[in-house]
C-alpha cells in the first residue's frame, strides 16, 4: 500500500470548457485559445503523494519567476507552502487553484491559461505579488494580508491588515515559512 503512494498515479487528459458565441457550452480536451475556458479535469492528476514533502520539487520554475518579477524567492515558496503545501492539484471551497492558490479573477488578471499548470501558476502568482508589492510599497504584511483577504479589504482598513482572524494567522504563517526557507 505504501509503495503505491510513492508512485505517480495514472495522468488524465484535461477537459476544458467553454461557451461560444451562441450560448453554447463545448468541452475539449484541446486549450481552446482565444476563449474564455476554464479547467474542468487538469491534467496535473499525476501528482505524486511524496511530492507533498517536497519543497525543492518547483525551484526552477520559482527561480526565474522570482528573477523575472524581481520578488524574494524564499517568499514565493513561502506562499505556496501557506497556499497549497506545494500541491499543484490544490483547489479551495472558495475556488482557488494551483500552487499559489489564484482565484480565477486574479488568474485573468495575470493571464493565467491553465491555474493547475506549476509554470503558468507560478509565473502568475509570482506576477501577483510584485503587483501587490508595488500598491503597498514593499509592506511585507499588506502585501501577505491583500494575497489572502485581496487589495481591496487591506485599503478598507485604512492600510491595515483586516481584523480576520483567518488573514492574520496567514500573514504570521508565511512569514514564519519565509524566515525559515531563508535560513536554508
Amino acid at each position: 500500500m505504501i509503495v503505491l503512494c510513492l508512485v505517480p498515479l495514472t495522468a488524465y487528459p484535461a477537459i476544458y470548457t467553454y461557451i461560444d458565441d451562441n450560448g453554447i457550452s463545448h468541452f475539449t480536451n484541446i486549450i481552446p485559445h482565444g476563449k474564455n475556458f476554464r479547467v474542468v479535469i487538469s491534467d496535473r492528476i499525476k501528482y505524486v503523494v511524496s511530492r507533498v514533502f517536497n519543497n525543492t520539487a518547483y525551484d526552477g520554475i520559482i527561480e526565474r519567476a522570482a528573477q523575472l518579477h524581481g520578488i524574494d524567492p524564499n517568499l514565493i515558496k513561502a506562499v505556496m507552502k501557506a497556499e497549497s503545501n506545494f500541491n499543484p492539484n490544490a483547489m479551495s471551497h472558495k475556488g482557488a487553484q494551483g500552487l499559489m492558490q489564484l482565484m480565477p479573477d486574479t488568474a485573468r488578471l495575470m493571464k493565467v491559461d491553465n491555474p493547475f499548470d506549476p509554470d503558468d501558476n507560478i509565473r502568475g502568482g509570482t506576477k501577483y505579488l510584485k503587483y501587490l508589492d508595488e500598491t503597498f510599497g514593499g509592506n511585507l504584511d499588506l502585501m501577505l494580508a491583500a494575497y489572502n483577504a485581496g487589495p481591496g479589504r487591506v485599503k478598507e482598513y485604512n492600510m491595515n491588515i483586516p481584523p480576520y482572524e483567518e488573514t492574520r494567522t496567514y500573514v504570521q504563517r508565511v512569514k514564519s515559512y519565509y524566515h525559515s526557507f531563508k535560513k536554508n
